[in-house]
């Protein structure tokens, strides 16, 4: 008799400080390839993991999910504290979901929220999780900024260039700041995100809130589709993924 596959969803979180991002490269060290090389070890056959997208080098993932498949029925309780178990200090596995075969991490995905991290004051524990950015910003006009954002689909400007998408339409439905003590946050929501789009969104959005670039400004920049229009590049470790949304999985 044949056996049958299942599949499962695994919800995970890391610190991407130490990690050349999520997806496995030749002679770098990778998100993916710990959590496949734990799974692996611990079921005692090869685990091929399929993710909800990348995160570049240095980002974290306060919420992130993968899947794969496995050729017998687990207790997900069970296997949870010991697959943690197997891996180092800064990956952490909260949850193993059965799911039906045909469900996918990456194109079932309905929205995926990011958030940005600043400081504006020096702080010692947040040297490797949020962006030490000490001129004043006015966050009256970042937030004016933002909510333009919209109003478009069409984010190519915000891109890393020799990428190998076949669109640069994203349908943002949220993008604010807000301030809490000394920590400015970027909250960002869409259907799907573009390689670097966020942090060049972030460094677009601080040059308009130090006064280098008019609020009105930013739809030109957008509609010029032109990467070298846009701001820099704010620094990967200010960045987090925080939540991913799929139609048959409650939050």
């Amino acid at each position: 008799m044949a056996t049958s596959i299942l599949r499962y969803f695994i919800k995970f979180a890391y610190n991407g400080t130490l990690y050349h991002g999520w997806q496995s490269q030749p002679n770098a060290l990778t998100v993916q390839e710990t959590l496949q090389k734990a799974l692996s070890l611990l079921f005692k056959k090869h685990i091929e993991l399929v993710g909800a997208g990348r995160t570049d080098t240095g980002v974290h993932a306060k919420e992130m999910y993968a899947h794969f498949d496995f050729n017998e029925q687990l207790e997900t309780n069970f296997w949870i504290p010991k697959l943690n178990s197997y891996l180092p200090k800064d990956i952490v596995i909260y949850e193993i979901i059965p799911v039906t075969a045909e469900a996918h991490a990456r194109f079932d995905a309905t929205s995926r929220t990011y958030e940005y991290y600043i400081h504006s004051f020096k702080d010692a524990f947040l040297t490797d999780l949020s962006w030490y950015h000490y001129y004043p910003l006015d966050l009256e006009r970042m937030n004016e900024a933002a909510s333009t954002l919209l109003e478009y689909t069409d984010f190519e400007c915000f891109s890393k260039t020799n990428t190998d998408v076949f669109t640069y339409n994203c349908k943002i439905t949220e993008a604010f700041w807000q301030k809490k003590g000394n920590q400015l946050i970027f909250t960002i929501t869409a259907d799907r995100f573009l390689r670097n789009m966020v942090r060049a969104i972030v460094g677009t959005l601080i040059n308009i809130g130090q006064g280098k670039i008019e609020v009105a400004q930013l739809q030109k920049i957008i509609e010029s589709k032109n990467r070298s229009e846009a701001g820099f590049s704010a620094p990967a470790h200010g960045l987090y993924l925080t939540q991913i949304k799929y139609p048959y999985l409650s939050k």
